[in-house]
């Protein structure tokens, strides 16, 4: 398999595909007892330019990462999840106690979406809402990495040399590289070995995180390759890796909770952060393997410490149980009582792997921090 053919292979678990929809539609719907409504929710809503699903669902919803399992869908929306335009009304209502969110859709043809290489910009007065606003997620889609071996992926290409001397390189500079297969496209992204991940609790080895660096594009082909650094988020050194950029990032996702339980640390936070807050990214020890994928919505808790408890202890006192067995510590033990851990926010998964998941924090009311518990909402 080539390398191109690997990337591809990896970054296809980022692409929606409306089949998540169709099964999350497949669950019981929602009876008018089990949804949390907004007080001062409206009846109706006309969709406006720049909305989406979310924004709309929380005028409505308290948790508007709910909206897929109210949403009266036919097969066609199912398999379309961008299909609400400009200009239709949203609708709330009860069908035999059930909480419906539903289209009063004006008459006439809608227009469609072609998808094309690269991501558009388009109108949204003649192009369908976006599911949550593109912007948050689009700079995180394909960056994060995990491989099974130390070394990452074989014969991957490598930045060798520079026209100078300097060692650190950075935005608007020209360096050189091998294995850069023509067939890959001009546009390449910068990787260099980064974080080995653990499960918080078990410490078991879960993958080889690859840092993404930047971006670089190929300003002439060749067995050594001369390419264009376009972008740094840190300093380029020598023997970086690239891989190439996705010819296309679907930046479409549906919420929903997982379908079991799950019991899940941050093991990780978006660069040398101690704690982050709404909008940052974070890695748990969480996976494909337990049942996460794209869209999943997960619960932020933050443990609490046991305290000591101030109760009089019923067990026999120090002085008893010193007479009964001399060879006994006098000393009470310390009880402890273990509080509950209180939930702090919510989590959105957007890229998964096998044992791990990247997701952003949706919102948050206090700092999230490494270790925090991520459960089923």
């Amino acid at each position: 398999m080539s390398l191109n053919s690997r990337l591809n292979s990896t970054i296809a678990t980022l692409l929606f595909s409306a089949v998540a929809l169709a099964l999350m539609l497949a669950s019981p719907p929602l009876r008018a007892d089990d949804l949390q409504l907004q007080e001062n929710r409206p009846d109706r809503y006309t969709v406006q330019k720049g909305d989406t699903l979310w924004g709309i669902s929380g005028k409505f919803l308290k948790q508007p990462w709910r909206w897929p399992e109210i949403w009266r869908m036919n097969r066609e929306q199912i398999k379309n999840p961008h299909w609400i335009y400009p200009g239709d009304v949203v609708v709330l209502d009860q069908v035999d106690g059930n909480w419906r969110l539903s289209l009063d859709r004006p008459a006439g043809p809608r227009p469609t979406a072609r998808l094309s290489p690269s991501i558009r910009v388009e109108n949204l007065e003649s192009e369908a809402i976006p599911t949550i606003p593109a912007g948050d997620l689009a700079p995180f889609l394909s960056k994060p990495i995990i491989t099974t071996t130390p070394d990452g992926i074989p014969n991957v290409a490598k930045i060798i040399a520079a026209h100078d001397n300097r060692v650190v390189r950075g935005e608007g500079d020209y360096v050189y590289a091998v294995n850069i297969d023509e067939k890959s496209g001009t546009e390449w992204y910068i990787y260099r070995p980064g974080r080995v991940l653990r499960s918080y609790d078990s410490k078991e080895l879960l993958g080889y995180e690859l840092r993404f660096l930047g971006t670089a594009r190929v300003d002439r082909f060749g067995e050594v390759a001369r390419m264009e650094i376009t972008s740094a988020r840190e300093e380029i050194l020598m023997d970086d890796m690239l891989l190439p950029a996705p010819r296309e990032e679907l930046i479409n996702y549906v919420p929903h909770a997982p379908d079991k339980a799950v019991d899940g640390r941050i093991i990780a936070l978006d660069g040398e952060s101690h704690e982050v807050g709404r909008n940052a990214l974070v890695t748990v020890d969480r996976g494909t393997r337990d049942g996460l994928d794209v869209g999943t919505v997960l619960a932020i808790y933050h443990p609490t410490p046991v305290i000591p408890d101030p109760r009089p202890s019923t067990e026999p006192s120090a002085l008893s149980r010193f007479i009964s067995d001399p060879t006994r510590d006098m000393l009470q033990p310390t009880r402890y009582l273990p509080i509950p851990p209180e939930r702090s926010g919510l989590l959105f998964i957007f890229r998964v792997f096998d044992k791990v998941s990247y997701g952003i924090v949706l919102n948050a009311s206090e700092p999230v921090v490494t270790g925090d518990l991520a459960r089923k909402p």
